[in-house]
């Protein structure tokens, strides 16, 4: 039986649905959006898929995501150089920024160590995070992995690993429910789990 849309309206929505959190109602809903926008539009927004792809990429600091040679948050001489808050992903930071309280560096890991899903300690940023500490200037590091078996696995594996450096490493004190995200977490939890961050050894 042959499709009852055109082929590039069904491979559009195909591409929408590969998108995380988009199933196939609202991939197909995308779709008709898309088509019903003027030609300008639709280039605007090809264009800006295209420049985002092409011109953003990891920062060589903290690995955070920018289009600038160093990412603001590194490049800022204010920020405390001896303070790396260690978090799974870029939402992350955006979420901890949110506070207007945190005035450290960041390193972003781009995951968790999960070995069922194949992730293991070298796919993520590890190397870089203890190429930065070698330096000397970091006095402190605050794991800030989710409240997950993934995130607390991760957590421990660092702490673990930096033990031997002599630095400082603390853990969040929640409070969010176990299972939470960061990225969901209201600006006052965050405050306070930043404020109340424990010792991890």
């Amino acid at each position: 039986m042959a499709g009852y849309q055109a082929l590039p309206l069904e491979l559009l929505a195909e591409e929408f649905a590969k998108l995380p959190g988009i199933g196939l109602k609202s991939a197909q809903r995308l779709a008709y959006a898309v088509i019903s926008r003027s030609d300008e539009e639709v280039e605007r927004f090809a264009n800006a898929l295209l420049s985002a792809k092409r011109d953003i990429h990891f920062c060589p600091c903290c690995q955070n995501l920018t289009e600038l040679d160093l990412c603001p948050i590194c490049a800022d001489s204010q920020r405390d150089h001896s303070l790396v808050c260690v978090v799974e992903g870029p939402k992350d930071v955006s979420a901890l920024e949110r506070t207007g309280e945190y005035q450290g560096l960041y390193h972003v890991l781009h995951g968790l160590i999960s070995p069922i899903d194949g992730i293991t300690p070298d796919k993520l940023r590890i190397r870089e995070l203890l190429a930065r500490l070698k330096g000397g200037e970091v006095q402190e590091v605050i794991m800030a992995t989710n409240p997950t078996v993934e995130g607390d696995a991760t957590a421990m594996y660092l702490a673990q690993l930096l033990e031997p450096l002599g630095i400082k490493v603390t853990r969040l004190a929640f409070g969010l429910p176990v299972g939470g995200t960061l990225e969901y977490a209201d600006e006052v939890t965050l405050f306070r789990a930043l404020e109340n961050r424990t010792a991890m050894s």
